[in-house]
Order: C-alpha cells, then structure tokens, then sequence
C-alpha cells in the first residue's frame, strides 16, 4: 500500500470516528430533551462547572443561563458575565461574556478590595432578568461589593450601564423581581427587600425584612414569583440549620402582600437549594440543582442509608440539572413539590418537622 491510500485510509477512518462521536452526543442530546418532555424526573443538562444557577427566556425565545462560573482574574482585570443559552433546556451552547460598563466604580472597587485582602477577585451569583424591553443582570462577589447593569436594548451583550454605581451596597445573592404594576424590588439575603424606580436609576425606599416570623428562612439563594396572586419568597439553607452540613435544600413562605405577613417556612425540595425556580416557554415550572458538597456525589439509596449531618452532602453532578416542580394552588395555599421523588421529601437529618 502506497503513502497516498495510508493516507486515505486514515484520514477516512477519523472521519468515521468523528461521525460517529457527533452521532452519539446527538442521540444523547435527542434522550436529554425527550426527557425533559415528559417532566417527571431531574435530567442533567451541562457539564460545565456553574454554582447558583439562573435561567431566564430573552425576548427571542431563547433561555439564558447564568450563575457563579469559575474565572481566571489572576492576570486580567476584565471581569464579565458568562452567558449560555438554550432553545430546549437540553442543549446549551456558550454565547459569550458580558462586559461590565466602561469605567465601571464597581470593578475599580472590586479590585481595590481583593488588594487589600491580598485575593483574586470572584464574581458570584449573576441573574440576568429581561424587564421591559432590557436586561437587567444583578451579582455579588466574594470582596463585599454587588452590582446591578442595565442594558440599552433588548440584546443581552450589551452595553451596559450601571445606574446605582456603589449606592447598591453589598448584598449575598441578589436577585430582581418585578411586580404586576411593574415596579421593581431588590432581594437579597435572603428575605432582605428593597424597592427600586421604575427606570432603574435608583432605590425607591428603605431596606425591609420580609419572610416567616416563627423560623429563619434562610441565609442566601432569594427568589420571588407570583402565582395565584399570592407571592412565593424561596430561600435556602442547610437541612440541619448549621453551614456545611447536610444537604442544601430550598425553602419557602406566601403572602398576600410583598411585605407579609409571611406564612411559616414550608419545605420546597431538597438538594435544590439556590435553585431559582422558573415557568418554561409551556407554563412548566423547573428549579436549578447543582453540586454542593464536600463529597463525591452520592446515589438516592446511600443518601437514604447514610447520616448526613456531619458534613455537606449532594446527590447532584457538577454541572446541571433541572428538577421538574408542581406548583400549586389548593384551598388559598400554595403548594411546591418536586416531581422527582428523590428531591421531594426532608432527609432524616432535617432540624424542622414539616407536615
């Protein structure tokens, strides 16, 4: 055989190889979306490594994904936020970095922070949520200080704008929710609440403490949604009420009204917590998992056999996964259940007896 069919030969059996490779990830991705379909169980969805995660349907029809992704600031000072998107919730593709305003007070004041504590600056929990024909993406950082940017148009890279400069303080987890009226509030916390203008040029009133009275909701992961006219304040916090140890779930507590009186803490699901549940395209709810612990993953039967108050334990891969929910309204309550039901009942571990 000469070198030209070695060649050939060669160059056909990679081209195989390929084909074949982009066959299998197809049927894989065709499995991951027949799945979600059928909105019965949790389904992992990415591999990339995301904390806190937050999806959001642009005004293109396209979800956008964002979170707590793992950068390296170490020699660059341009901080961003990572963006992915997704036409099915099953195959996500990277679309790019948003870039933070030109000039920005809250990068100078991030990286004037990390020097004095001698760390790499880290940009933590980023929600980009779509209000009125703009972007509005909010974030923490491991430095103390928060941010909120403000797009020019409905196109989710930009630019941006950053209408509160230093005057949004710090705050764990922000997150934005907008009213029926169209008025906008700040959560964090938490059950932390603040009202902003209309136009997001600035805060419209004090801080407020919101959420149950008899028990802490939780101490981070905030989301606020509306169903029934009744509002839906999620927290998270660990089953045993101490950081770190057992499993990180999501909570919750109704009202009438947005500042309370709150309902007692009700139990949303457990290994979601942090999980930002949202409505889909088709009226669907779904919440966020994804991998906290201080231990390799474990399956639901070693969870059931195993206590896991003594360190943080997960059953959830890194990367994510969505967690099918029914949110309900029964007699004037609302109900939040986990259709997967290795997500839906308390552990043995859990501090507080839910009924």
């Amino acid at each position: 055989m000469n070198k030209y069919n070695k060649m050939t030969r060669w160059m056909m059996l990679v081209i195989s190889v390929l084909s074949s490779f982009a066959h299998v990830q197809a049927q894989q991705a065709g499995d991951v979306v027949a799945d979600l379909q059928k909105h019965d169980k949790a389904v992992h969805v990415l591999n990339t490594d995301i904390a806190n995660p937050f999806v959001e349907i642009g005004p293109d029809g396209y979800y956008y994904l964002t979170g707590t992704v793992p950068m390296d600031l170490s020699t660059s000072k341009e901080t961003s936020v990572r963006v992915w998107r997704s036409k099915d919730l099953g195959t996500w593709e990277p679309f790019g970095e948003i870039k933070h305003a030109p000039g920005s007070a809250f990068v100078k004041e991030l990286w004037d922070f990390a020097g004095k504590r001698n760390i790499t600056p880290d940009i933590r929990s980023s929600e980009a949520h779509y209000v009125n024909g703009r972007w509005v993406i909010v974030h923490s950082s491991n430095v103390r200080v928060a941010n909120l940017m403000l797009s020019a148009s409905p196109a989710i890279k930009g630019p941006y704008t950053e209408p509160l400069g230093l005057d949004i303080g710090f705050h764990v987890d922000p997150s934005i929710f907008v009213d029926d009226d169209g008025t906008p509030w700040l959560l964090s916390n938490c059950t932390q609440i603040r009202r902003i203008k209309k136009d997001f040029s600035a805060f419209d009133g004090n801080h407020r403490l919101i959420g149950p009275k008899s028990k802490q909701l939780g101490f981070e992961g905030t989301r606020m949604v509306k169903v029934g006219g009744k509002y839906v304040l999620f927290g998270t916090s660990w089953s045993t009420d101490i950081e770190g140890k057992g499993t990180y779930n999501l909570y919750y507590a109704t009202a009438d009204k947005i500042l309370g009186p709150y309902s007692p803490r009700k139990f949303a699901g457990r290994y979601i917590g942090n999980g930002a549940p949202f409505k889909d395209r088709d009226g669907r709810w779904w919440a966020l998992a994804f991998y906290r612990a201080d231990h390799p993953p474990l399956n639901a039967e070693q969870a059931d056999k195993r206590d896991l108050s003594d360190a943080a334990y997960t059953i959830n891969k890194k990367g994510l996964t969505l967690v099918p929910l029914e949110i309900s309204q029964e007699n004037g309550e609302i109900k939040v259940v986990p259709k997967d039901p290795v997500y839906r009942f308390p552990g043995k571990e859990e501090v507080q007896q839910f009924d």
